[in-house]
């Protein structure tokens, strides 16, 4: 009888050993099978963003570090759910296609842009979202139909520079009490530049304060531009914002100190230059507006939707270093208006 129920036990042991072989192999199938499907179907793709960028790349660090941190604060992480290629035109305006169409061709999902850069992004692809981090007055030059409905490929941030000549110019008179007679910098064929002259000359006359308007077409021209700022014995000088004369900066600002001419500047990066002044709406803050759009974009939102910004944070930064070298005292009155000084 011993020996009978130990079989009975032994045959109950088997059936139950072939049971759980038989599901071991069901699960070890099924994970292989699942492992074989996911295998066959492709991961994700991850966006590309293109930032293009018509100068260095450490002239735009600090504008790019606001970006990078817009997007961060909306969830991305770099290598991660979003990759970037950098195009830096290093202020040679002819690299502008090149690099472009670079950028076209490797289809990122949306460019990022600044002042000169936009145009050539807009005709290496019609296509391809464009965001303007910052960039000239977008309707006025035609790039979007309105600030409410931009249509096309294009949105972002526009600047106003030219609404806020007449606040330099008072800035600057504020600053040289004597001041009656103002150089202002300009760039052959840019646009926006010639709406600074023109809103500058209207802020003037109630200054009483002449305007002497030179006109510069390439780097070789900016001396001759000085001298006849010293001819006619120029208070000071103000530079117009734009790429060109931001890619010869250094160029501008050792002729600046050459006749010790006070320069005021439409962008904050000229001050940390060495520039004495500048008063300009924030590009730190409009670049990092620039992710609010990507983040849109990659969502599924069109360019043609999101409505054109303006800025919002205005900075008058001060350079005392210059100051001090031109032998230039700043009344406390105006240093008391600069949101950031230079020390």
């Amino acid at each position: 009888m011993k020996f009978i129920g130990a079989r009975r036990v032994s045959s109950k042991l088997s059936r139950k050993t072939t049971l759980n072989g038989i599901f071991v192999w069901l699960l070890t199938s099924f994970l292989l099978a699942s492992a074989s499907i996911q295998a066959q179907q492709p991961a994700a793709r991850v966006p590309v963003i293109g930032i293009f960028l018509p100068d260095t790349a450490t002239a735009y660090s600090t504008y790019v570090a606001a970006f990078l941190k817009g997007l961060d604060d909306l969830g991305y992480v770099i290598g991660q759910n979003i990759l970037i290629e950098y195009r830096y035109a290093d202020g040679k305006r002819d690299r502008f296609p090149e690099l472009a169409s670079e950028l076209a061709r490797l289809k990122v999902d949306v460019i990022v842009v600044a002042g000169g850069t936009l145009a050539a992004a807009k005709q290496a692809s019609g296509t391809i979202p464009i965001v303007a981090a910052t960039a000239g007055d977008l309707v006025a030059s035609g790039h979007v139909a309105s600030l409410a409905k931009p249509g096309g490929n294009i949105t972002g941030s526009t600047n106003i520079d030219a609404d806020l000549s007449g606040k330099r110019l008072e800035v600057l008179k504020d600053t040289l009490p004597r001041l009656s007679r103002a150089a202002l910098l300009t760039f052959a064929g840019n646009r926006g530049d010639q709406d600074e002259l023109k809103e500058t000359r209207a802020a003037a006359r109630s200054l009483r304060v002449q305007v002497q308007a030179l006109e510069v077409r390439d780097g070789n021209g900016f001396q001759s531009a000085f001298g006849a700022m010293g001819e006619e014995r120029a208070d000071a000088v103000i530079i117009t914002n734009n790429s060109f004369n931001f890619a010869h900066r250094r160029q501008v600002f050792e002729l600046a100190a050459k006749y010790r001419l006070p320069s005021m500047c439409g962008r904050d990066t000229f001050v940390e230059y060495g520039f004495l002044i500048s008063y300009a709406g924030s590009r730190r803050d409009t670049f990092r507006r620039a992710a609010y759009f990507v983040d849109k974009i990659l969502k599924g939102a069109k360019p043609a939707d999101l409505p054109v910004q303006q800025p919002t944070v205005f900075e008058m930064v001060i350079n005392l270093k210059t100051a001090k070298q031109i032998g230039l005292t700043i009344p406390p009155n105006v240093l008391a208006r600069a949101d950031r000084v230079i020390r």
